[in-house]
């Protein structure tokens, strides 16, 4: 009988997970299933218990479940750890070991799919939530020159800069303060771009050659990225690769396999426009 696996969110009828992971499991001949499941607001530890009980293996976790998800495990990846939130879980022995592959998806995208750079670059990250706080360190891993986390709320950026001093200086500010500065690379990850928000970003902030990168994806440009390219920035991408590494990554994690995620992001990338 195949494993079982699945994704956890609220809501959920949107994930592509399943479709990836199955496209993934066809790829490596690994025999799972892997499927949706939409866990109440108030109910995702008793969701996941059920999981467990019906023979689950490993599950995913997307919003508004990372950080309690966090808090249900047992043991944690030194990344989850440092994240404060997992989006993937393993059920072994009546033990839950909480990973947290957000990071790992972005670089790769990043660096392997879009053969971008970072080292020696000026980074702008936007956002102080969850989503930022799992991509700090794998960034810093890339060697940059400076990474700078803005957020409407200053005191929450700083908070968040002062979580990974141990790594390296960082540099907290608002988005206002940010006139006059310049970026390489500036990854999105507020949630703006869910409600169709374009963010207070002053003029100018965009170097030459910067590649803007938002960790939404739909069809065609989010409003960050319309933003992004009125302003200036020479090379625009959306979260879809990111989403595609992360379950690359957490698919090695459950199965030791890593699949190859060109294939699976080209199919997506044409539902979409379609």
């Amino acid at each position: 009988m195949p494993d079982l696996y699945c994704v956890f969110g609220n809501p959920i009828s949107h994930s592509k997970s399943p479709f990836i992971h199955a496209a993934f499991a066809r790829e490596t001949g690994e025999a799972l299933t892997y499927e949706a499941r939409l866990a109440p607001i108030d109910g995702f530890a008793a969701a996941v218990a059920a999981f467990v009980g019906e023979g689950g293996r490993g599950a995913n976790v997307t919003v508004p479940f990372k950080e309690e998800a966090f808090r249900l495990c047992h043991t944690l990846t030194p990344r989850a750890a440092r994240a404060g939130a997992v989006n993937t879980l393993s059920f072994v022995d009546g033990r839950i070991l909480g990973d947290n592959t957000d990071g790992a998806g972005l670089v790769t995208d990043i660096v392997g799919n879009l053969g971008f750079s970072p080292a020696g670059r000026r980074i702008l990250l936007l956002g102080a939530g969850g989503a930022a706080r799992g991509v700090i360190e794998p960034l810093l891993t890339t060697g940059p020159a400076a990474l700078v986390v803005a957020n409407r709320s200053v005191d929450k950026a700083s908070l968040l800069a002062e979580a990974f001093a141990d790594l390296a200086a960082l540099d907290a500010c608002s988005f206002a303060d940010l006139a006059g500065k310049s970026f390489d690379l500036v990854v999105n990850a507020t949630s703006a771009s869910l409600g169709g928000e374009a963010l207070p970003l002053p003029a100018g902030i965009f170097a030459e050659g910067a590649l803007a990168y938002d960790m939404m994806y739909g069809r065609g440009d989010t409003p960050f990225l319309a933003q992004a390219r009125a302003q200036g920035a020479a090379r625009c991408a959306d979260g879809l690769g990111m989403l595609v590494g992360q379950a690359a990554e957490a698919f090695f994690v459950w199965r030791g396999r890593r699949p190859a995620c060109a294939p699976v992001m080209a199919a997506l990338r044409a539902a979409l426009a379609g």
